[in-house]
């Protein structure tokens, strides 16, 4: 079964309520859990999630948001939709964006690309007690090493009992019942998603008009919206990413997460320069529809397609005098999955 999942990993969004209703999937959520993203927007993320585990990951999905938790990752069970499948142990990163919880879920497997995620990563909780393989020493942690590194059944009855003792106790000092209305708006940050198989990262999703505006960016170079002087660290981050989200296959899928600050420049430039021919509309409008028509029903995507033409004609290289007013700097957290690089960007001081 391990042998034949898929080593992929999607991107989701999902919002604030107590169902943590799917708002947005990528389409590689179909190769690792057999479901199309129009099988599941709309729906409770919470009826994928094992029985066992279903009290702990709402209350995980709870926390989350109160403590405004971002490049968090948890490991857990998710239903795959052949039922022969039965429950996929997975990776599933979480970070808040304004009014939405945006990360990914990736099939987790014992390796190299395991400890790359959780050492990468701000947070990581352990759901499932099979997954404690996954935990992360640190340097002063007297407590041993798990022997078995080669799958999560390695794991001996002993651990996995202490485990559950350990998460009934945690789950006992909880609320047995959360009230999750109202929950307000959390940090002012914002998600792209860049298309990870374009030298240009063509700026595919945007979740909100915070920082950009969305009908501006989408279908334009994210590079458009860099400072001339950040562009390059922004782009040897970019690259270090795409690297990393390689799976033993060769695969494109995830990789950890990478952390840095650039200037984002909100009117935007020219950052392919004047003689260099923009991208063929064909691949452009094909790169679109496959985001576009997964994306949650707002007035900001029906706007999407129209952007993608009118974006052709770029603003004039020259910018007025007052450029501070224009720039801003922000906190990015990177991270690499099979459909895009998702981009989380939020104000800071300047850099």
């Amino acid at each position: 079964m391990e042998s034949e999942t898929p080593r992929v990993s999607f991107i989701t969004i999902v919002d604030f309520s107590e169902d943590a209703r799917w708002l947005f999937l990528t389409e590689s959520v179909s190769d690792l859990l057999g479901f199309e993203p129009r099988d599941l927007i709309g729906r409770s993320a919470m009826e994928l999630v094992h029985p066992d585990e279903f009290s702990q990951v709402k209350q995980m999905h709870y926390d989350t948001i109160r403590e405004d938790k971002a490049a968090a990752l948890a490991y857990l069970r998710l239903k795959h939709k052949d039922p022969f499948k039965g429950y996929i142990l997975c990776a599933v990163s979480r970070t808040v964006v304004h009014s939405v919880i945006v990360g990914s879920v990736s099939f987790a497997v014992p390796g190299g690309k395991a400890l790359q995620n959780t050492s990468t990563a701000r947070e990581v909780e352990v759901v499932t007690p099979s997954a404690k393989i996954f935990e992360l020493k640190g340097w002063g942690d007297s407590s041993p090493m798990v022997s078995n590194l080669t799958s999560p059944a390695g794991c001996s009855s002993t651990d996995v009992e202490m485990s559950e003792a350990s998460s009934s106790r945690n789950r006992g000092k909880k609320p047995v019942i959360i009230s999750f209305n109202p929950l307000p708006s959390r940090s002012p940050r914002s998600a792209l998603i860049l298309d990870r198989f374009s030298i240009h990262c063509t700026v595919l999703y945007c979740s909100n008009d915070l920082l950009l505006s969305t009908t501006k960016v989408l279908g334009r170079s994210f590079f458009d919206f860099v400072t001339s002087r950040t562009e390059q660290s922004v782009r040897s981050c970019i690259d270090v990413i795409k690297s990393w989200g390689v799976n033993d296959r060769g695969q494109p899928s995830d990789g950890g997460f990478g952390f840095g600050k650039f200037v984002l420049l909100l009117a935007g430039r020219d950052s392919r320069g004047e003689n260099e021919q923009d991208a063929p509309l064909s691949r452009r409008q094909l790169g679109d529809a496959r985001i576009n028509r997964r994306m949650p029903s707002s007035p900001r995507c029906a706007s999407h397609s129209s952007s993608g033409t009118s974006s052709r004609s770029r603003p004039p290289s020259s910018t007025s005098s007052s450029t501070s007013d224009q720039e801003i700097s922000v906190d990015a957290i990177f991270s690499g999955h099979s459909d895009g690089i998702l981009l989380v960007l939020r104000p800071t001081s300047k850099v």
